[in-house]
This record gives structure tokens, C-alpha cells and sequence, in this order.
């Protein structure tokens, strides 16, 4: 047996000329490709010391295995044709290629001797000749070649006489094996479409192969003779193709007018319809003159073969073939619409191109001699066979079946499934969720690996990374198991699905680039709208993904970290004079070119690309670089503070010799802010005149009411009344007023209250505590009467009302304090400086002035002697907070005549 191996798992073996691949080594062994494939049997039967190449098989071994893979290739042989033979194997039972061998065809007359090698019997060898390396362990095709020992009890199997020996009528009365793909005359209709026939006493026998995808349709037929005029109206066609479970057909098609075929009002069908749909006009025409023989998909090729009688029995859709005579033909590719409830047959569609490309006509005489078919048809859809593409919303099942034709053989009986396909390609975009329905069955777990081969490949691929599934990962019909996969812009472009427990049951995963919405969780527009940026920030928020993409063609594309490029951290992205797409990174200090110093940042996953001009360029980073002492340290990124973004866009741009060619061509006229963690932007612009009266209101409440009201409370109760007690009431009810009025403000305008920034969460602790006061005032316990001790719970209570009301003032003024800063974050206000000077000193007058009046009471309690606890908190002795001291009705108590603490007595004689 023959099979044919190469460090690369995605190359695959071509068949013969009509370029389809080798069948499985499981589904035919005994024929495989000695008859099947390079039609030289007898040369690899009768001189097994001395093979010959045949060309057909040398020419396509030659074009699939690439010259710089020469020199990592051996011939290889196997003791037996099962998965675990061919895997183990063994290297150089033939001499490898000469090197350079492998970039020219061989020639048929060139023979392969097989080398003598110790301790290898002749009897031993029963799948003795493959070609390539091991690390794929894949089968490209192979020869079973007989017994060669002179022991066999079969004499079929016996070592056959050299070619010499043998007379050649002796040898003519073989019986030669025909492939189902080899026909007597080829002709070349189109350069993705060939017609092979062979004619027969009373039928013909025609074969479609056209280089198209997998949901085409490929027709061929005779046009209405009785027309002066090349029509497809009235032509006789056959219709061929590929369903979806990849099933060939064929079908005898009768066209009555250039649509699909359509059920009119009156019942009657017209259109491309075919025979079998007339049967309401005509009860004949339910005959198919077009018998399916054989159809085979494979690396983008589809190959059709139908037998139809010359002369048949439908008089009226079938047209009569001359065997003799030159008559007009007619073909066509193009898409086809499979059936539905409605109409149970494939509808062709337009084909839509080019005349003499995808549609045409030609004279032909099916009794000439026609061969103009060289090498096979190289389809660019190669892959499609086994294509499924995952849309993200359907669930796509796995389930195993036999292997019939599996891409990437040697493989075990059993594989991998996709949506009722056998082991095929599946494409997936990057951000898209997946959801696997695993239906395998429960000794089969499926997962998705980067190892080619699968099946536990961590035992033997350290690297292996495993991005879903797992052994966990299995289920059947009955009780299937979901599986969801994301995978994300740091997936690799190409990964595997297998099972855990079994080697190469699965295939290739094609990881696309969708959308880049899809690939992140945020963009916004940058200043002009022709840049756009996009960024996921990771889970634990140590890192940042960036992307940013020129909405016009440019030779480059750059962002900037700052208000102006000059003084920022920038991105640059171009493709080199190679194609090869760059991302560096700089610090521009200045305005011309020597001003721009590469920096060495620490990027990871970075891409560029340039389609039709347009650049797109992406970057992993973390965002507190770290590192020390070099200017790209102080890169950091704070996610809850807003960023200043710029771009620039160029001609050409170089990672070295910058000069004033690389300069830009256009920039942003402004900054935008872009929020990063809550996904937005906004313009750069002046200060708002909302927030402005947010931060007076702030300022007002925190730095003059509720400090005021404080302060009434401490420093006022000397005054005669209670009016120390309706100031601080009052100021405090007002300043908590306009704190949730500025708050409702600055949320009005955000469009959304957002704790985010260290501002907000000061300000929010700061409302709290504010908020308490009144409640807490509210609870009060009664306070004691002149002569008592207060009560625990009153003592617990003042302290209480005094911390968390200056606990209130002192988080109010720090929110202040990073309200001025996120302004100039935020603004870059030139005032800001300015303000928050003021802000100091005005803080620093109420600290003095709190300072002075607290040395005059110092004074007035040494001289009355008083304790520290009496004046510290309200409960003073002074005030009666028994009633309510801000009722119009209340009992005004003479504080006067309570002072001195003394009162009359009416003494009266103890003997009256």
C-alpha cells in the first residue's frame, strides 16, 4: 500500500485528472490506487523490485508536496493497512527522493528501485510504499501491493514475471478496472468546467466537472434543433449536483422560459422544471432519461457521471441524439435552490456570469475523439465540501458516523460528524459565540484543541492548548450536551476539533476575523468620524485590547494618548514594502520628525492589514506598564478617568529613518474623551454649564451651609434663645437640599449616574452621611433633666450625631477636592488651578476661624469651669430638646432664670 505523508496536515493527495482526491484506505483496500487512481496496475504488479512512476501519479506528487518540504520527506511502508499500522510505520523501505526531485515531474520510464535493507523480508512487507513525515500521520494515498514471498499459498499473490516475460497478448486478455471517473474523451468547455463522455451502441455516458462550490449546480443538454437560433428555450438538460448531506444527483430538466420553475394559477409549470413536474400536461413526461452513476466532491471539485439513452422513449422533453451529427449544446453553472415544502426538487438559479465562463454553447458530435483536458481542475473552493459556517445562532451538532471519506486519512473507523457531514472544515467568527449540540455518544468527548492529531495530545504535545470541551464534553441524542465557545480576537486562525479519547476523528476549525464589533465590547467614532476605535477591557482589568481602523485609504494610521500629538503616547499601524502588517509604538515631544523616539512597550496579539487601503491595526497591552525609568512607563491608562484620543493618518510611515515624508496628511482637529470602562466618548469641549452649576451648588452646600449649620450648633448656644438651634435646622435641611439637587443635575446631563470615578464615590459616601443626620435627629432619646445623669443610649446618641455630621463635612470637602481634579481631567480647564487655590484658602479660613472660636470656648470653660464632655457634643445642659424647637406653639423657657439653678421655697412652721 501506498500512502503518501508531509509535515504539513492540510495538504491533501489529488486524484487522477479529474482532481479528485484518493478514497479512505478503508473503504476500498483491495483496489485502492493501483487501479483507481494512476491506472499503471500492471507495473506495480509485475516488477515490485523496480517500480515505475507512473506520470500521472508523479506529476501530482510533484505539484502537492512543496520543493522546501522535500528534505523532511521519506518513503514510508506499514506492516498492514489498519489505523494502527499505518500509523506506527516505518521510514526509507524505499529511497526517499533525490533533493530538488520534488520541484520537476518525473518521467514514466524512470523506475524506483527499492534499496536493500537488513533484517526486512520480502514476506513482511504488506503495505509497503508511502511517502512523506510522521508528525502528521496522514495517508495521501496508497497501494496495497501483493505478498512477495515465494510462500504464498495464494498464487494470486505470488511474485509476478518481469514485464519481458510475459507476452503481450497474454497480457491484453487482462481485464482492465475502470474508475467511475475514467472516460474515453475530455473537452475543456470553460476553464472551471470539462465535459467527459463515452459513447455507447445505444446511450451515452457523460460526465460534469467543474471547479464551483458545493451548493452549485452544473447543466449540460441539447438545444431544440427545430429553432433557427441558439436557444436554452426548448432545450433538453441535465441537471447535476451536490445536496446538502453531499449526495450526488442527477435529473432531466426541460426548460420552457428563463425563471425557475413556477406553478401558474392555472396549474400548468413553466420556467426550468424538471421532466417529472410536466406530468399534469403530460403523463410521458415523467420519464428521467438521466441515470446517476457515480458522483465524487472533493478540494472544490465536483465530478457528476450520468448515463442517458440517444434515442428515448419522451418524445416531447427528451430531444433525440444523432451520433453522427454535429448538434448544438448548450451549459451552464450557477447557484441552486434546494427543495422545500412547496416544490420538492432543486430549482437552478441564473447563472449569472459571464458568457463562454459560466453559461455558453458549442457544436458536438458525440462519435469525434476529443482529449484537451490537461492535469486536474484547480478549484479555489477547496474546502467547501465539508464547509459548515456557524451564523452564531444555531446550535451545531456533533454527532459520529463512519469514515467514508475523511480529509486527512489514516483515521479509525469512526468519526466526527458536523451537522450530518463527515468531518468537514468549520469556520467560525472571532466574538461570535458557538454552541456545540454533542450528540456523539458518551464515549466519545469532544473538545477543541490546537494539536492536529487530538485524542489526549497532551501526553505527547506538551503545547497543546485546549480552548473548550473537554472529557466532560459528551452526550447523545437522546440527552445531548451544549457547549458554548467565544472565541475572541486571541484565538489562533486555524485550531482542531476531536475527541479526547481517539485520535483524528475531528478536522480544522477556520477562525475568521468578523466584524470588529464582534471581536470587542466597545468603539466609538474618533473627532471627524474617520477613525474608529475599539477596545475589550480584560475580566480582572489588567489589560486592554485596542483596534483602531481608518474609515479611508491611507499608507498608515496612528492614535495618540493625550490632548495633541505632540506630548502623547502614540500608535502607529502600517503594511511594510513586504506586505507584512507593523504596529510600533512612540513618544512625540515635538513637531517635526526628529521628534518622534520609538518606545519598547510591552504589546501582545498585534495585527495589521490593509484591505482596499483601508488599515486596521490591533494591540494587547497592559495598563500599568511594568517597568522603571523609561519614558513609556508613565503610559498608564486609568480605566475610570476619561482619556484624550487623537489620530493621524499619512502616505507612508517607516519603523526607521523617520523623515518629513512620513508626516501626516490629515489629523483630528480636536481630542475626543474616551471612557474606557463605561464604553463611550465624548467630544472635547468647554466646561458644560450644567456641571458648572453642579460644582457652585456642591460648593455652596458643602463649603458654606453644612459647615455653617456645624458650627451654629458648636459655637452659638450662648446666645439668648434657641436661635443657635434653628440655624443649624436650617442650614442643614438647605444644604442637604441643594447636595440632591446638584447630584440630580450632573446625572441629567451624563445621561446616567455612573460610580465609577474616586469623585463620585466621595461624593456618594458624603450624601450618605448627610442623609443620616436628619434621621438620627429624628430618634433622638429625651435628654436629661437638670440634676440627672444621661442615660446611656443619649450619650451613645450625641456621639454619634457629632462624628458622622463632621464625618459628613470633612468626606464633603475631599469630594470637592477630586471633583476639581476630575474637571481638569475631564476639561483641561485653564481655570482649574486657579479654583482649586481657592478652594485651599477658603478651606484654610474655615479651619482657622473653627480654630478661634474653639480657643475662645477653651477660655470660657476654664474660667466656668465646666467639663469638656458638657460642651463637646449638644447635650450641654443649655437647651431643651424635650420639645420641638422650631413649632410656632412651643414653651419658651427662660433660659435665664434656669441658669443660676435656684428657685423659691414657701416654708410654713412644722405645729400649725
Amino acid at each position: 500500500m501506498v500512502f503518501l505523508r508531509t509535515s504539513d496536515p492540510t495538504k491533501r493527495y489529488p486524484d487522477h485528472d479529474v482532481g479528485i482526491p484518493t478514497p479512505n484506505h478503508g473503504q476500498k483496500r483491495a483496489a485502492l490506487l493501483s487501479t483507481q487512481l494512476f491506472s499503471v496496475p500492471h507495473q506495480l504488479r509485475e516488477a515490485p523490485s523496480k517500480i515505475t512512476a507512473a506520470a500521472p501519479f508523479s506529476s501530482q506528487l510533484v505539484r502537492h508536496a512543496a520543493p522546501d518540504r522535500a528534505t523532511r520527506s521519506v518513503w514510508w511502508g506499514a506492516d498492514g493497512d489498519d489505523f494502527a499500522n499505518l500509523s506506527r510505520g516505518y521510514p526509507s523501505l524505499f529511497a526517499p527522493p533525490a533533493p530538488g526531485s520534488l520541484g520537476r515531474p518525473a518521467t514514466a520510464t524512470k523506475p524506483i528501485s527499492r534499496p536493500s535493507l537488513p533484517n526486512l523480508t520480502s514476506d513482511r512487507i504488506r503495505v509497503p510504499w508511502g511517502f512523506g513525515t510522521s508528525p502528521s500521520a496522514s495517508d495521501f494515498g496508497h497501494v496495497v501491493l501483493p505478498t512477495l514471498g515465494a510462500g504464498s499459498s495464494d498464487p494470486g499473490l505470488s511474485p509476478a514475471p518481469s514485464p519481458s516475460s510475459v507476452p503481450g497478448d497474454a497480457r491484453s486478455k487482462k481485464p482492465v478496472h475502470r474508475a467511475p471517473t475514467m472516460m474515453e474523451n475530455c473537452r475543456t468547455i470553460s476553464p472551471k468546467f470539462r465535459l467527459r463522455w463515452s459513447l455507447g451502441s445505444d446511450s451515452i455516458s457523460i460526465g460534469l466537472e467543474a471547479a464551483v462550490e458545493s451548493q452549485y449546480y452544473m447543466a449540460f443538454g441539447w438545444a431544440d434543433p427545430k429553432l433557427p437560433s441558439v436557444s436554452m428555450i426548448g432545450a433538453d438538460v441535465t441537471v447535476a449536483g451536490f445536496t446538502e448531506e453531499a449526495i450526488p444527483f442527477a435529473e432531466d430538466y426541460y426548460i420552457t422560459n428563463y425563471s425557475e420553475c413556477l406553478l401558474n394559477k392555472d396549474g400548468n409549470v413553466e420556467g426550468v422544471c424538471p421532466d417529472r413536474t410536466y406530468q399534469g400536461l403530460d403523463a410521458n413526461g415523467l420519464v428521467n432519461n438521466s441515470r446517476l452513476v457515480y458522483g465524487l466532491r472533493r478540494d472544490g471539485v465536483s465530478f457528476v457521471r450520468f448515463d442517458r439513452l440517444l434515442n428515448s422513449t419522451d418524445n416531447k422533453y427528451d430531444i433525440y441524439v444523432d451520433r453522427t451529427a454535429n448538434m448544438t449544446v448548450i451549459w451552464a453553472m450557477g447557484l441552486i435552490r434546494p427543495p422545500d415544502a412547496l416544490r420538492p426538487y432543486y430549482l437552478p438559479q441564473n447563472h449569472g456570469g459571464p458568457k463562454f465562463s459560466s453559461f455558453g454553447y458549442f457544436a458536438f458530435n458525440v462519435s469525434e475523439v476529443f482529449d484537451d483536458c490537461l492535469g486536474p481542475l484547480d478549484s479555489e473552493y477547496k474546502e467547501d465540501r465539508g464547509l459548515i459556517v456557524s451564523d452564531g445562532k444555531t446550535p451545531v451538532v456533533v454527532t459520529s458516523g463512519p469514515a467514508l471519506h475523511y480529509p486527512n486519512p489514516p483515521n479509525p473507523s469512526k468519526v466526527l460528524y458536523i451537522n450530518k457531514k463527515e468531518a468537514p472544515l468549520l469556520r467560525v467568527e472571532r466574538g461570535v459565540p458557538v454552541t456545540f449540540s454533542i450528540q456523539a455518544g458518551h464515549d466519545i468527548a469532544f473538545y477543541i484543541t490546537s494539536d492536529p492529531i487530538g485524542g489526549n495530545a497532551t501526553s505527547r504535545n506538551s503545547s497543546e492548548i485546549v480552548y473548550a470541551g473537554g472529557s466532560h464534553a459528551h452526550g447523545v441524542q437522546a440527552s445531548p450536551m451544549d457547549l458554548v465557545w467565544s472565541p475572541d480576537r486571541n484565538t489562533p486562525d486555524q485550531v482542531y476539533y476531536h475527541s479526547v479519547f481517539e485520535q483524528k476523528m475531528g478536522w480544522k476549525i477556520d477562525v475568521v476575523d468578523g466584524g470588529l464589533s464582534d471581536m470587542y465590547n466597545n468603539s466609538v467614532y474618533l473627532d471627524d468620524q474617520q477613525v474608529s476605535l475599539f477596545w475589550t477591557l480584560s475580566p480582572d482589568s489588567n489589560s486592554i485590547s485596542v483596534a483602531a481602523r481608518g474609515e479611508k485609504k491611507s499608507g498608515y494610521v496612528a492614535i495618540g494618548f493625550g490632548g495633541e500629538m505632540v506630548n502623547s503616547f502614540a500608535y502607529v499601524g502600517w503594511v511594510d514594502s513586504n506586505g507584512v502588517g507593523r504596529v510600533s509604538t512612540y513618544w512625540i515631544d515635538g513637531r517635526d520628525a526628529m521628534s518622534v523616539h520609538p518606545t519598547k512597550e510591552n504589546l501582545t496579539y498585534v495585527r495589521c492589514k490593509s484591505e482596499n487601503g483601508i488599515i486596521t491595526f490591533e494591540f494587547t497591552r497592559p495598563l500599568n506598564p511594568s517597568c522603571n525609568g523609561r519614558v513609556e512607563c508613565k503610559n498608564i491608562i486609568d480605566s475610570t478617568t476619561p482619556m484624550k484620543v487623537v489620530w493621524a493618518m499619512g502616505a507612508k510611515w517607516s519603523d526607521e529613518n523617520l523623515s518629513e515624508r512620513n508626516m501626516h496628511s490629515v489629523t483630528s482637529s480636536k481630542p475626543v474623551r474616551v471612557l474606557w470602562l463605561r464604553g463611550s466618548a465624548e467630544a472635547d469641549q468647554d466646561l458644560r454649564p450644567v456641571l458648572a452649576v453642579h460644582g457652585f451648588m456642591m460648593f455652596v452646600a458643602w463649603g458654606i451651609l453644612l459647615p455653617g449649620g456645624i458650627m451654629a450648633a458648636r459655637y452659638l448656644k450662648h446666645v439668648k434663645g434657641d436661635g443657635w438651634y434653628q440655624i443649624h435646622v436650617y442650614l442643614q435641611y438647605s444644604g442637604i437640599s441643594i447636595v440632591l439637587l446638584g447630584v440630580l443635575f450632573a446625572a441629567a446631563e451624563l445621561r446616567g449616574f455612573f460610580v465609577t470615578s474616586v469623585h463620585v464615590k466621595f461624593g456618594l459616601a458624603a450624601i450618605i452621611l448627610a442623609c443620616v443626620q436628619p434621621v438620627n435627629a429624628y430618634l433622638r432619646p429625651k435628654k436629661p433633666v437638670n440634676g440627672e445623669v444621661a442615660s446611656t443610649r443619649r450619650i451613645l446618641w450625641e456621639y454619634f450625631h457629632v462624628i458622622t455630621g463632621r464625618s459628613a463635612i470633612i468626606v464633603g470637602i475631599v469630594a470637592l477636592f477630586t471633583g476639581m481634579k476630575h474637571l481638569g481631567h475631564r476639561y483641561g480647564s485653564e481655570n482649574v488651578d486657579g479654583l482649586t487655590w481657592a478652594l485651599i484658602l477658603w478651606v484654610l479660613f474655615g479651619l482657622l476661624l473653627a480654630m478661634y472660636l474653639e480657643y475662645l470656648e477653651w477660655k470660657q470653660r476654664r474660667r466656668d469651669g465646666n467639663s469638656f464632655r458638657g460642651n463637646w457634643v449638644l447635650g450641654n445642659g443649655e437647651e431643651d430638646d424635650s420639645v420641638d424647637l422650631l413649632h410656632p406653639n412651643r414653651t419658651v423657657i427662660d433660659s435665664e432664670s434656669n441658669s443660676n439653678g435656684r428657685m423659691e421655697v414657701q416654708l410654713e412652721p412644722l405645729n400649725r
